[in-house]
């Protein structure tokens, strides 16, 4: 038998693997495009429909809830079924949910249709990440991880592009229907082009000649009728969910889902109040998102890279610190019309990388926590329990504009980042030191 385990994680990154880590990158680019479209919609739906901004608190907040449930029923879904499939299933769902969107007229079908569009919003991540560290060598896993997700806020920075653009001259319809179309064509591609993790199929010997022919695209000499294991990885657990809680996994299991949903709220907090806070205050708030966003995708890369040279732990804390000193900053800053642009460009940039850097790396973390029979399970729920910050997020972040305007909603957002701060410290499993990638 042949053992999987070196021939993956001390082999080389090979143009083949990095292929499909793009694969699992530009799904999560859709996912975080189409996650972003409603908040950047929301100012023009409220001129259309004569609608205030709390009144889209419950759209917000139901669309929250699919994902909780995305995530959780997808990251089961991937470890019995396969990443590869439970990833396309959440494309499809999620894309179809938003190019339903453009045609509704009313607040109550956009609900129903947002909350389909989160099911399949908080499936695909989970299962991109999977797919991302089980492509690759174990010393690239933490890097491979975050190059996925980091694409949610690159998804980000699409979306605010395109909306800058799509909106002033078509409208949100318009907007709806390209983010829908769009991620559908790439699903029906992946169909073709994107392998199952090799984690996953070596544990299924029915598969094993698929797996012997994936491997052999990667250049390794492997005989088709090949008989695989894993030295490695444990088998898969008779009940990935219960496992979570095994003695070996509770703390951190529980510190984790902590970190998760803190930071999901304080991120929900920016994704879903940002552009009318500061469209509010006669600024753009699209170009607010896509300064956010950008700046999340230089901490979250530079968050990685750090990784492999400290291990998680310092960098995580370190980036959990940052995160509250700039936001701190930021609640004291006037966001007026009258008030100087740069430095809350500047701020936008700062508050998105340490923020954004956190939620990336915490998906490495949890990647790292697990092994290959639960990991899709442990992502997965870590991420749908989140979400509940993600549907907090859609009341605080209005609660705390009407209360106290930018002051309160930056104060609030530092809090919560504190806790995440707590919760990071109390993980046991962090990543190691690992060897340099450059």
């Amino acid at each position: 038998m042949i053992d999987l385990a070196p021939v993956l994680d001390e082999g080389r990154w090979s143009g083949y693997l990095k292929f499909t880590v793009l694969l699992s990158s530009l799904a999560v680019v859709f996912d975080g495009t189409d996650l972003q479209l409603l908040s950047l919609a929301i100012p023009d739906l409220m001129k259309e429909w004569s609608l205030l901004r709390t009144d889209f608190a419950p759209l917000v907040a139901i669309g929250m809830v699919g994902m909780m449930a995305g995530g959780a029923v997808a990251g089961v879904a991937g470890d019995h079924f396969g990443r590869k499939w439970a990833m396309i299933l959440s494309i499809v769902i999620f894309a179809l949910g938003t190019l339903g969107m453009s045609w509704v007229h009313g607040i109550a079908a956009l609900k129903i249709l947002r909350f389909v569009a989160g099911i399949g919003l908080g499936g695909a991540i989970p299962n991109a990440a999977a797919l991302a560290s089980e492509y690759v060598p174990s010393r690239h896993r933490p890097f491979a991880v975050t190059l996925a997700i980091v694409c949610v806020p690159l998804g980000g920075m699409l979306a605010a592009f395109v909306a800058g653009r799509v909106l002033p001259a078509h409208g949100w319809r318009a907007l709806f229907l390209l983010g829908g179309a769009a991620p559908l064509v790439f699903a029906a591609m992946l169909v073709r082009l994107m392998p199952e993790s090799p984690r996953f199929l070596v544990q299924r010997p029915a598969r094993w000649p698929q797996l012997a022919m994936m491997l052999r695209r990667m250049g390794r000499e492997i005989p088709v009728d090949a008989a695989f294991f894993d030295s490695r990885e444990q088998t898969k657990p008779a009940s990935p969910l219960t496992a979570l809680f095994a003695p070996d996994f509770r703390r951190d299991t529980m510190a984790l889902w902590l970190a998760f949903v803190s930071c999901l709220l304080a991120v929900y907090l920016c994704f879903n109040w940002l552009p009318s806070l500061l469209a509010g205050a006669g600024l753009n708030g699209s170009n607010g998102l896509l300064a956010f966003n950008l700046g999340g995708v230089v901490g979250a890369v530079t968050g990685a890279l750090f990784i492999m040279r400290l291990g998680s732990k310092p960098v995580m804390l370190g980036l959990a610190l940052m995160a509250v000193v700039v936001t701190a900053v930021f609640a004291g800053f006037p966001i007026t019309k009258e008030a100087p642009s740069m430095p809350i460009w500047i701020l936008l940039i700062l508050s998105g990388a340490m923020i954004n850097g956190m939620q990336v790396t915490l998906y490495a973390l949890a990647a790292h926590i697990y092994p290959v029979g639960m990991r899709a399970t442990g992502v997965g729920s870590a991420a749908s329990f989140g979400r509940i910050g993600g549907v907090l997020s859609s009341y605080a972040g209005a609660w705390a504009i009407q209360a106290g305007g930018s002051a309160y909603f930056f104060v609030f957002t530092a809090v919560i980042l504190t806790v995440s701060g707590i919760a990071i410290a109390l993980v046991r499993r962090h990543v190691p030191v690992l060897t340099p990638i450059i």
